[in-house]
C-alpha cells in the first residue's frame, strides 16, 4: 500500500470515527506540541494515558501539530482515532507555541489544563506533579527541568535568561521557559499571549496577581536544538523588553517613554547650556566641536520620546474602557 493510500486510509477512519459516549466532562485537558516527532507520539500517549489514569480525575488530551513534515499527523490521526480521550488538531504551517497553546484552547474543555512542548523531551508521568500543586493552590505551575539534559550551551543561554527576566520583572523563577507549565483556565483566558510571549505566561500572570510556583520535572535524554544564532538572543531580549512594558504600562506609555526622553533631554540641555555659557565667557569656541552635536542629538531624542509617549497617552485615553488591566478574584454579594 502506497503512503498516499495509507494516509487516505487513516484519513477515512478518523472522519468516519464513532460517538463515544463518555461519563463525565473533562476536568483536565493535556495539550500537547508536536512539531516532527512521529516516532516518539505512541510511546508518549501511553505514558501520558497512564497518568492521567491513576490520577483519577477525568481527561482529555490534545495533540496539536505545529506544521509537521515527518508523517506526526498520520499518527496522531491513529491515536485519535483508537483512543476516545484522545483529539487531535493540525496547524497549516510552523506557526510557533502561543498558536499552539491558543489552538489547543479552543478544543480543550477542562478547567485544569496542563501545556507542555515535545522538543523538551520531559517525563510524562512527572506532569503529575504539577497538577498536584495546581490542586495545592496555585493559579499557575511552571516545570522546572531537573537535571538537565540539553547541551551546556543552551543551559547556559537559559540561565542568562531566566537571571535578566527575574531581575527585570521581579518574579523568582528557575526555568521560565521551559515550555511545561499546569494553569487553570480562568487564567489563560484573562492574561493575554501572543506571537512569542507564550514563554512569558507566569510573568503576565503574576503581574496581574495570579498565584505562581515551579516544580521540578524530569527531562530525558535525547537530541535538542541548539541555540545558535544571535537573532534567537535578540529576540528574547526584545520579547522580554515588550513583556515588561505591556505588564506595567499598557495604560500608562507615557511614564515609560517619558522617563528615558526627559533623561535624554535634560543630558542634552545641560550639555547645551555648558557649551553656551562657555562660549559667552570667551573661554573657548564651540564650532565643531563633538559635544555640541551630542546635546542637540540627545535633546532632540528626549523630546522624541516624550512625544511618542503623549501620542501614546492619546490613543490609550481613546481605547482606555476596552483595555483591562485588572482581574477580579472574588465578588461577594
Amino acid at each position: 500500500m502506497t503512503l498516499v493510500n495509507e494516509e487516505i486510509r487513516i484519513l477515512n477512519r478518523a472522519f468516519s470515527k464513532p460517538e463515544v459516549e463518555t461519563n463525565a466532562t473533562p476536568e483536565i485537558s493535556v495539550i500537547a506540541a508536536v512539531h516532527n516527532q512521529a516516532g516518539e507520539l505512541l510511546s508518549l500517549h501511553d505514558e501520558l494515558y497512564d497518568m492521567l489514569q491513576l490520577y483519577g480525575k477525568p481527561f482529555e488530551i490534545v495533540y496539536v501539530d505545529d506544521g509537521s513534515s515527518d508523517g506526526s499527523w498520520r499518527e496522531l490521526l491513529a491515536i485519535a482515532y483508537d483512543n476516545s480521550e484522545a483529539k487531535a488538531v493540525k496547524l497549516r504551517t510552523n506557526f510557533g507555541e502561543a498558536s499552539v497553546l491558543d489552538a489547543g484552547m479552543q478544543v480543550a474543555v477542562g478547567e485544569s489544563i496542563v501545556y507542555f512542548t515535545c522538543r523538551v523531551k520531559i517525563n510524562a508521568t512527572s506532569l503529575v506533579d504539577l497538577l498536584k500543586k495546581l490542586d495545592t493552590g496555585s493559579d499557575i505551575v511552571i516545570g522546572l527541568r531537573h537535571p538537565r539534559r540539553d547541551s551546556l550551551l543552551n543551559q547556559a543561554v537559559s540561565k542568562v535568561f531566566n537571571f535578566l527576566t527575574n531581575r527585570l520583572t521581579k518574579i523568582r523563577l528557575h526555568d521560565i521557559n521551559s515550555g511545561v507549565l499546569a494553569t487553570k483556565r480562568s487564567v489563560l483566558e484573562n492574561v493575554p499571549f501572543y506571537g512569542t510571549l507564550s514563554a512569558f505566561l507566569p510573568v503576565l500572570a503574576h503581574r496581574q496577581g495570579y498565584k505562581v510556583a515551579e516544580v521540578k520535572i524530569e527531562q530525558l535524554p535525547g537530541h535538542f536544538n541548539q541555540s545558535l544564532y544571535p537573532k534567537n538572543y535578540i529576540r528574547r531580549f526584545l520579547d522580554l523588553i515588550s513583556v515588561i512594558f505591556l505588564s506595567k504600562y499598557s495604560k500608562k506609555p507615557l511614564h515609560f517613554l517619558g522617563f528615558m526622553g526627559a533623561v535624554f533631554a535634560l543630558i542634552g540641555a545641560a550639555i547645551n547650556i555648558y557649551l553656551f555659557f562657555y562660549r559667552i565667557m570667551g573661554i573657548g569656541g564651540i564650532a565643531g566641536k563633538p559635544m555640541l552635536l551630542l546635546g542637540t542629538m540627545l535633546f532632540i531624542i528626549g523630546v522624541q520620546f516624550i512625544s511618542i509617549g503623549l501620542l501614546g497617552e492619546i490613543i490609550i485615553f481613546t481605547h482606555a474602557k476596552n483595555i483591562k488591566d485588572y482581574n477580579i478574584e472574588e465578588i461577594i454579594e
